[in-house]
């Protein structure tokens, strides 16, 4: 990596509160901290984000890579997160020509806290060819065994998201943050900070929704299969079939259901059915 200047402005992930129970009784209780961060590039304000503070400085720089902000990972030159004054300075040599116009096209998302999607990028039809990856059942079954293992915020205080770069079953990278958004544009600015564009990682998983902004994101990265234990929306399978990537969505247990997964997904390890699965499918 060339020389970026990258301040290492981590704060934790929870805090403790008093809180009263059920039975009247005082205890303490963590939860999980959401600050304010205002992303500043070449001192053009951009967004505010809400975030726990884990690895600011990737999640910004993975935002605006996500974005199209960033271009060229030389052309970077600094970020410097300050939390007495809640804000990102990103330095740049260039910027996108197209920059007002990017930023005067927005797209309000169903990303935790109304995402913000600039310019045209759901409407991308010329990203890099993905990977067809296949995944067996079995290889399924055992990363979601893993990932138990990585919650670790939301097992002590809930009310976060976590996302995963992940090579089979095995976890390369997991994050979480307070939006899934957030969780997976930090990944995407670790991997590019490392200069790590053709990532080991084969598979992405969120604990969020198979939205339109998720699916776009992780094609972004050159992924091209995402797991998820919650569902999918309609703009999420559209563009999943656009760029070719794999989705599967629902992924609890031994349960999951894959959309796009001809040829790609072997049913190895098929459970057995039991009375009223079908019913509760």
């Amino acid at each position: 990596m060339h020389d970026i200047s990258l301040s290492r402005a981590r704060l934790p992930a929870t805090l403790e509160i008093e809180v009263l129970d059920e039975f009247g009784e005082a205890k303490r209780q963590a939860i999980a901290a959401e600050r304010a961060l205002t992303v500043y590039l070449n001192r053009r304000e951009i967004v505010t984000l809400m975030t726990l503070g884990a690895d600011p400085e990737a999640l910004v720089v993975g935002y605006l890579r996500n974005q199209g902000l960033l271009i060229e990972q030389a052309d970077l030159q600094a970020v410097h997160v300050d939390w007495e004054v809640e804000a990102a300075a990103v330095v740049t040599r260039h910027l996108p020509e197209d920059l007002e116009e990017r930023l005067g096209q927005r797209t309000v998302t169903t990303g935790c806290g109304q995402g913000t999607v600039f310019g045209r990028l759901l409407e991308a039809t010329s990203l890099r060819p993905l990977p067809t990856t296949a995944i067996r059942q079995s290889v399924l079954y055992r990363l979601l065994d893993n990932l138990g293992a990585y919650n670790e915020t939301y097992r002590s205080a809930g009310a976060v998201h976590g996302c995963a770069l992940c090579r089979q079953e095995g976890v390369l990278d997991f994050i979480e943050d307070v939006g899934r958004h957030n969780a997976v544009d930090t990944l995407a600015g670790r991997q590019w900070l490392a200069e790590a564009e053709s990532t080991d990682a084969d598979i992405f998983y969120t604990t969020g929704r198979l939205t339109s902004e998720m699916v776009l994101k992780v094609a972004q990265m050159g992924i091209g299969v995402l797991v998820s234990r919650s569902g999918v929306t309609q703009k999420g399978v559209e563009l999943a079939e656009r760029f070719g990537v794999l989705l599967i969505a629902r992924a609890k247990g031994r349960r999951f259901q894959a959309i796009h997964g001809a040829g790609r997904l072997e049913l190895d390890a098929v459970p057995q059915r039991r009375p009223g699965d079908r019913a509760r499918a």
